[in-house]
């Protein structure tokens, strides 16, 4: 017996895994190069993946939050006294 499949009916509700597209310009494709040799991985996607946990992993560190904090609130400074940029 053959089991039919009515046409635009979803069948399968649940995807498997999410996915999505990344455009990169050429100084971003030269930095995502770079960063694969640094890592010693070949696959684009792999790469994104390890290089967000490990920017996630610093974002959410501790000792790093507290510097990034300190960065941040520097730049609000210059900001709020009119200094457009400090370089």
């Amino acid at each position: 017996m053959v089991i039919k499949n009515k046409p635009f009916v979803r069948y399968h509700e649940k995807r498997k895994a999410d996915s999505f597209s990344v455009r990169l310009n050429p100084d971003e494709r030269t930095q995502l190069e770079n960063d694969k040799l640094i890592l010693e991985q070949s696959k684009d996607s792999t790469a994104i993946k390890q290089l967000a946990r490990i920017g996630s992993i610093v974002l959410h560190d501790h000792l790093t939050g507290k510097i990034l904090q300190v960065v941040l609130e520097n730049k609000r400074k210059n900001k709020r006294l009119g200094i457009a940029d400090y370089m």
